[in-house]
């Protein structure tokens, strides 16, 4: 696992992520766990994800592990974690252990995680708040409303707990909605394998192949490039594309029909998030090109809204006007452009919003609104700009449109001066598609 690192060798930038927050919280203490194993049957776990907000604060990726963060004039990080264990490790591999984590992660104490119940409570005795995020877990909540309890029990000999109780989600939300230097590369480095993977992909498709073979192409890439899936890939060909989290990915791909394939890859915890749609046969239809060409507008425009100082709906706006236009040119939708948005007649065909925030999550952390307005664009956001268009049979609908799913997705970082589109190397007009499958 890439790790920024000083010239000692020790990873910084997680250091002073904490600093960060602990001059935010001024006095405090944050208890932030990393997430829990989690059993897949009987003796097989999942492969282990730790928490995106442990990880963005430690870098460390064992289970089993609490960072405690003491906020004061003299403020102090103390992480707890597994001890070594040889006979552990012939069975499951290297442990950093206490010494190795202290040092190598930068934390000024460490502790073995058995400790945690005995220790804890001495670390929030006397502090004038807690900042925790209870409510994710019933057993970490219990955990910490004993660790509490235990504190609030030495009441007559002049120990007080703390008497508030803050999401430190909060504060780190707000950290983690502007990315630093060193997620920006790991992101590039996840935009890249993910265009790689959507290239292979588009390569390998042709009617009669079944969807999961596809998939098996984009995991090979991501495989290849260490790497995983950030996230469970959509690949649906047909009517399935207009089935919005379709992912069974079971199906035969048939001649004249399109493939809409929404896959990324996870790396180093950063994930990319693509979407492109493109012909089983390897040429649009007339009318899948009208449709299809709409959708590449439309993005376009959104695109073009992304900029320091916008709104956080300004790109959505601006692609919903571009489809509104487009379904009222196709007979899909009547009246004016204003009518269409105004009686949402176009959610029939478009029903999602234009993107999200993109990090170590796929829907990644961050407010979109404050007090109550929506928030404004700023340099070192990340976001998907990702219109769409889902025309199902029926009610209607011209049969040359019908079962027709159509949506482009790509992953845009807010620069100083606009923006700049991580994932525009995954082949995206009707020009640039065609002659990638045309081989």
């Amino acid at each position: 696992m890439n790790r920024p690192e000083n010239s000692d060798g020790i990873p910084a930038v997680y250091a002073e992520r904490r600093a960060r927050l602990a001059a935010l919280i001024q006095r405090g203490v944050a208890v932030v766990p990393t997430a829990p194993e989690q059993t897949r049957n009987r003796d097989s776990h999942y492969p282990y994800r730790y928490d995106s907000y442990f990880y963005y604060l430690t870098g460390f990726p064992e289970p089993e592990a609490v960072l405690v963060l003491i906020a004061g004039e003299q403020s102090r990080s103390v992480l707890f974690c597994r001890d070594k264990d040889a006979e552990r490790e012939i069975w499951d591999g290297h442990r950093y252990g206490l010494e190795q984590a202290r040092e190598q992660f930068r934390f000024d104490e460490s502790h073995a995680i058995s400790e945690l119940d005995a220790v804890l409570p001495k670390l929030l005795a006397d502090q004038p708040a807690l900042y925790c995020h209870l409510g994710s877990d019933a057993r970490w909540d219990e955990r910490i409303l004993k660790c509490l309890n235990a504190v609030r029990a030495q009441a007559r000999a002049g120990v007080a707990a703390p008497a508030a109780i803050y999401d430190v989600r909060t504060l780190i939300d707000e950290m983690r909605l502007l990315k630093d230097a060193h997620e920006l590369g790991i992101m590039r480095g996840a935009a890249r394998i993910s265009t790689d993977a959507h290239r292979r992909a588009m390569s390998a498709v042709k009617p009669g192949r079944a969807e999961f073979e596809i998939e098996a192409e984009l995991l090979h890439e991501f495989h290849r490039c260490r790497a995983q899936p950030a996230y469970s890939s959509i690949v649906a060909g047909g009517a399935n594309a207009c089935v919005l989290h379709y992912v069974s990915n079971d199906a035969v791909l048939s001649a004249g029909e399109l493939l809409l394939v929404d896959a990324g890859c996870e790396l180093d915890g950063y994930a990319a998030d693509i979407t492109r749609t493109y012909p089983v046969s390897g040429t649009f239809t007339p009318a899948q090109r009208d449709l299809y060409q709409m959708v590449f507008a439309a993005q376009a425009a959104a695109i073009a809204a992304v900029k320091p100082g916008a709104a956080w709906t300004a790109p959505h706006d601006a692609a919903l006007r571009v489809l509104a236009q487009g379904l009222i040119d196709f007979g899909l939708c009547q009246g004016s452009v204003e009518k269409v948005i105004e009686a949402g007649d176009y959610k029939r065909f478009y029903m999602h919003r234009t993107g999200h925030w993109l990090g170590l999550d796929v829907h990644d952390a961050g407010d979109y609104k404050r007090d109550g307005e929506w928030r404004e664009l700023e340099a070192g956001m990340v976001l998907t700009v990702e219109p769409g268009c889902y025309v199902r049979a029926g009610d209607g609908v011209p049969p040359h449109f019908a079962n027709t799913g159509i949506r482009i997705e790509d992953d845009v970082l807010v620069t100083e001066s606009g923006h700049e589109v991580l994932t525009d190397a995954a082949p995206k007009s009707v020009e640039a598609i065609e002659t990638l499958m045309r081989g």
